[in-house]
C-alpha cells in the first residue's frame, strides 16, 4: 500500500494502544514524514489514556478501553497534545489472550479525527498477535487516506 494521499495532510498525530506504535513507525519509515507527522503516543494502559490523552475515566469505566467512545477521545486527545488537524487512534485486543464473547481477540476500534469529521470504525482481524497488529496498522493508514 502506498498511502500517497497521507503526504498531503498538513499535520498528523497518532494515539496507539493495541498497535503499540506500529502506525507511527510505518509513517516515519517514509522520507519526508517530518513535514506532516508531529508525533505519536503509545497509551497502552487506561492510566496513560486518561493522563496523557485526556480520556475520561468515566468513559473508560462505562465502555471499556476497546470501544468507539474511547478511540474517539484518544484521537481528539492526540490532536490536542500535538496540535494537529488529523489524528488516528487504535484500541483493541491483539491476542492471543484477553478476548471475550462481546470483545473477541482481533477486535480493533479506530478513531479518526479530521478537520471536519470524527469517525469510529470497528474491524475484527484474524491470525496471530503480530498478524492482527499488522492488519490493524495497514487498515488505520487506509482509513486515514480514505477520510483525508
Amino acid at each position: 500500500m502506498k498511502y500517497m494521499k497521507i503526504k498531503e495532510l498538513t499535520s498528523l498525530s497518532t494515539a496507539e494502544s493495541c498497535t503499540g506504535g506500529a502506525i507511527a513507525s510505518k509513517i516515519v519509515a517514509k522520507s519526508g514524514a517530518s513535514a506532516y507527522f508531529k508525533g505519536g503516543i503509545v497509551a497502552y494502559s487506561n492510566q496513560a489514556k486518561a493522563e496523557i490523552l485526556g480520556v475520561s475515566p468515566v468513559l473508560l469505566k462505562k465502555y471499556g478501553a476497546v470501544s468507539s467512545q474511547v478511540v474517539l477521545a484518544m484521537a481528539e486527545g492526540a490532536s490536542k497534545v500535538f496540535h494537529t488537524e488529523y489524528a488516528i487512534a487504535t484500541s483493541g485486543i491483539a491476542g492471543p489472550l484477553g478476548g471475550t464473547p462481546k470483545k473477541p481477540v482481533g477486535l480493533v476500534w479506530f478513531g479518526i479525527k479530521t478537520p471536519n469529521k470524527l469517525v469510529a470504525k470497528k474491524f475484527i482481524f484474524k491470525g496471530s498477535r503480530s498478524a492482527v497488529i499488522r492488519q490493524a496498522r495497514d487498515r488505520a493508514l487506509k482509513l486515514l487516506e480514505e477520510l483525508s
